[in-house]
């Protein structure tokens, strides 16, 4: 034997199909997991792990050398095969962002999108119409309501041919302002509707004309006995005009055209011989409502009652 060592042969390069072998052994010994647990960790020898290995490809068809148990085996024990993660770091957080990119961005964007598209809603379905609204009722406040409502006062002033009817109008003008000056649109608006409903008021005419004549029994007196001449308002046209009139039996208000006017027995008993002599009311017109005045001229005592309900008796 020569002074120098003798060579150490070089180890066998591992064909790749080894090294799937390898893999598979190490595969099956971890998903035999009694296995696992009977022949390493009870400590027995490893021949009896490479049995039971041998005997488990046997069975599938399969010839396995003990060179690729013993790589399998040793594998196993060094976890090698096995992918182990990393401790958790900045460095592999960024990874797995990057790695996951393309799901966060869509992410991303779909929350923009949705923020986008409920920012938008808002603006446009609550924002913005709201904003119109305060606008809308800035300029009716300080430039439609207070031209409206001089409008309104001028032709109820124009229409006035009485005291009362000025009175009445001016009373409503100075209502009007005031709520303007308060900002009280609906209060203004109201103003300037009485203004309104007064000059129609002034502007109708009718006369009262007399077609019946009843009496009547006050319900809380059913001593006293009530004279009611009939009659029906026919304005300029010869049409009949409604009115609003307060039946003082009930205190009712109805919108008629024709209802009782109640007057003293006198003139309620010259009515009903008029009528008694030829069925024929002679002096029919118990009142006429001129233009430009609140309430009819009566060309016969009255008493000031109405009714809108009776029983002729």
């Amino acid at each position: 034997m020569s002074g120098s060592a003798a060579a150490v042969p070089a180890a066998k390069p591992q064909t790749l199909d080894e090294l799937m072998l390898a893999m598979d052994v190490v595969d099956t010994i971890r998903h035999r997991e009694l296995l696992v647990e009977r022949e390493l960790g009870q400590g027995e020898r490893d021949e009896a792990l490479r049995q039971r290995l041998r005997d488990i490809y046997t069975s599938q068809g399969l010839t396995v050398t003990d060179r690729i148990i013993d790589q399998g085996i040793k594998a196993l024990r060094e976890s090698r095969f096995v992918y182990t993660p990393p401790p958790p770091s900045l460095g592999r957080t960024l990874a797995l962002i990057w790695i996951r990119r393309h799901r966060i961005v869509g992410i991303i964007a779909a929350i923009l999108i949705g923020g986008t598209a409920l920012w938008a809603g808002y603006q446009y379905g609550i924002v913005a119409p709201a904003e119109r609204a305060a606008e809308a009722a800035k300029v009716e406040l300080a430039e439609t309501l207070p031209k409206s409502l001089q409008l309104a006062y001028d032709n109820a002033l124009r229409e006035s041919k009485v005291t009362a009817a000025r009175t009445r109008a001016d009373q409503l003008f100075s209502d009007g302002r005031t709520a303007l000056a308060n900002k009280d649109a609906a209060a203004a608006r109201s103003a300037m509707a009485n203004l309104e409903k007064l000059r129609s008021e002034l502007v109708q005419t009718y006369e009262l004309r007399i077609t019946s004549g009843v009496t009547r029994a006050p319900n809380d007196n059913p001593s006293v006995t009530n004279y009611y001449l009939i009659v029906e308002a026919i304005d300029g046209n010869g049409a009949a005009a409604t009115l609003p009139i307060i039946n003082e039996e009930d205190g009712k208000i109805g919108n008629v055209s024709t209802w009782g006017v109640r007057v003293p027995e006198d003139v309620y008993d010259e009515i009903r011989q008029d009528k008694n002599d030829d069925g024929i009311i002679q002096n029919r017109v118990l009142a006429q409502k001129q233009r430009g005045e609140l309430v009819p001229r009566y060309t016969m005592s009255v008493l000031g009652g109405t009714i809108t309900s009776w029983d002729d008796r």
